[in-house]
C-alpha cells in the first residue's frame, strides 16, 4: 500500500478511533494520530505477511513431505 493511501486511509481510520474511544480531538489531532497508527499499523502487519509468509511455506513443504510419505507407504512400500 502505497504512503498516499495509508494517509487517506489513516485521516479516516483516525475520525473513527477517536469516535470509538470518545476521545474529543480537534480535526489535526485525529488526522494526526489515524496516520501516525495507519503508517505503524501498515508496518507491523507488512512484517507480520512476511514471516507468516515464510512460515506458511514451510507448512506447506511439511505437509507436502507428510504426504509423499504417506503415499510412499501406502502404495510403494509393501
Amino acid at each position: 500500500m502505497s504512503i498516499v493511501a495509508l494517509i487517506i486511509i489513516g485521516a479516516a481510520a483516525g475520525f473513527l478511533a477517536t469516535r470509538m474511544m470518545r476521545i474529543e480531538a480537534d480535526i489535526i489531532t485525529t488526522v494526526a494520530i489515524g496516520i501516525a497508527g495507519a503508517l505503524i499499523g501498515g508496518l507491523v502487519l507488512r512484517t507480520l505477511l512476511a514471516v507468516m509468509g515464510m512460515l506458511s511455506g514451510l507448512v506447506g513443504a511439511v505437509l507436502g513431505a507428510l504426504l509423499l510419505i504417506w503415499l510412499w507407504q501406502k502404495y510403494l512400500q509393501k
